[in-house]
């Protein structure tokens, strides 16, 4: 196991420094899933419990975290967001009080097909939230060819949900997953919305990473004022199919406060919602919008 932790380093140019303000600690976990479901949660469980003992209030998880394998695997090992998987690992959130949005699983869906669905548990292991995921990874690299609507169908919903900071002030997330983080209509809904984190738990692969995972999480952060929490795959989970690691986690005005290269572990950075405020004041973007030329 891995550990991280990033200090967010110096205040950023063109922000001032101020008094620290309310503060949301997060960890993301970056995970190496293969077919092995036990295992998986084992994993899962043991990474829950690392980025509580570094103080972490939530904490994500990537997409598909359960399993990653063939195409007759993912319908059979489908259990939907209160399944055992996601039971197993809301439980060791109860145990350590945090809030838990696990990343994603596959949930039975009509016509034999499954959603790839975000569960978020409070902590005392409640579910508070479900989001399926809209956009559907249908593409052709050099590489491999990926077709998720093939056993995946879309979500229909945009979906924010609120945790709170250790001291009990509400902090507004905006649920999304993986391949929707090429949509920025999506996210200033969500901002629109009340949004302050976008949570994006992935299974971003290797080639398509190297050139466009850090610049998408780092514009979606930019041009929405919000954090970005952005758990992702580690390393070959089938021969040929490779995940391009580098969990990382954004402030709203595009640093990177923390990151985790390569292999299985926890990253974790404080979320200062002052610092929100503060970018939010200095480019009032959202504010800027013109609707009534462009909708989102």
């Amino acid at each position: 196991m891995n550990p991280c932790c990033g200090d967010g380093g110096e205040a950023p140019l063109g922000v001032t420094g101020g008094a620290p303000g309310h503060v949301l600690r997060v960890a993301c976990v970056q995970m190496n899933t293969r077919d092995d479901v036990a295992a998986n949660v084992r994993v899962a469980q043991e990474s829950v419990d690392v980025a509580a003992d570094q103080g972490a209030r939530l904490v994500v998880l990537p997409e598909t975290w359960v399993f990653k394998g063939d195409a007759e695997g993912i319908v059979a090992t489908a259990e939907g967001p209160e399944g055992p998987s996601n039971r197993a690992l809301a439980a060791v959130a109860a145990r350590r009080g945090v809030w838990l949005l696990a990343g994603s699983v596959y949930e039975p869906a009509s016509g034999g097909l499954v959603h790839n669905t975000s569960a978020l548990f409070d902590p005392a292991g409640r579910l508070r939230a479900v989001y399926r995921k809209i956009h559907l990874f249908d593409a052709t690299t050099t590489t491999a060819a990926y077709r998720e609507s093939e056993e995946v169908a879309p979500g229909a919903a945009i979906v924010t949900a609120d945790v709170d900071t250790a001291d009990g002030v509400r902090v507004r997330l905006g649920l999304t997953i993986c391949y929707d983080l090429r949509f920025p209509g999506l996210y200033s809904s969500l901002a629109l919305r009340g949004a302050q984190v976008l949570c994006v738990p992935s299974a971003f692969t290797a080639q398509t990473g190297a050139a466009h995972w850090e610049v998408l999480l780092r514009a979606r952060a930019i041009e929405n004022g919000c954090f970005v929490v952005a758990p992702n795959q580690v390393g070959e989970h089938l021969p040929g199919r490779d995940c391009y690691g580098n969990s990382m986690i954004v402030d709203p005005w595009g640093v990177v406060l923390a990151r985790l290269v390569g292999g299985v572990g926890v990253c974790v950075a404080d979320l200062d919602l002052a610092r929100l405020e503060e970018v939010r004041a200095t480019i009032p973007s959202l504010e800027h919008r013109r609707a009534d030329l462009y909708g989102c």
